[in-house]
């Protein structure tokens, strides 16, 4: 037997292996390293995705918002339905404050409220001022009055 290793080998066969095909034990570094890279990649773009399903919440969260569960809420059932629509809502809820209509509001019923106490008191001011104590007036009768026992039958 010949120990020549060019002897045993094809003709047309290169003196070089690439280093991506499988070895002869079965392993295969391209495979693995595909596998590692695409699970990074599901990783940060799964991340990405999560993070940008909660720019509204974080808006919200950071401007002290009122509706912050609404917001919460919206941003939610965008990332479950895959309806966008409720996500740009969120965003518009979160960006936008709505106006604060109650507060003047209740300030002028305080105001009103003050005017009229003040209107009260000086009407009974006014009134103690010009009547002294009044007699208890008597009953006046009105109309002819009905005998005791009878009665329309």
């Amino acid at each position: 037997m010949s120990t020549d290793i060019t002897a045993s080998t094809h003709a047309m066969a290169t003196g070089h292996i690439p280093g991506y095909l499988p070895g002869a034990d079965g392993s295969d570094p391209l495979f693995t390293g595909v596998v590692v890279g695409v699970i990074v990649m599901v990783l940060i773009v799964g991340s990405l995705y999560f993070k940008l399903h909660a720019i509204p919440e974080h808006m919200a969260h950071s401007d002290n918002h009122a509706q912050m569960q609404v917001i919460g809420i919206l941003a939610l059932l965008a990332l479950f339905t895959h309806n966008n629509i409720y996500w740009v809502i969120a965003l518009l809820v979160a960006a936008f404050r709505m106006p604060d209509f109650l507060s003047p509001l209740q300030s002028i019923a305080r105001s009103l409220e003050s005017f009229s106490k003040l209107e009260q008191e000086a009407m009974q001011s006014e009134t103690a001022a010009v009547q002294p104590d009044p007699a208890p007036a008597p009953a006046q009768a009105s109309g002819p009055q009905q005998p005791q026992g009878e009665s329309h039958a």
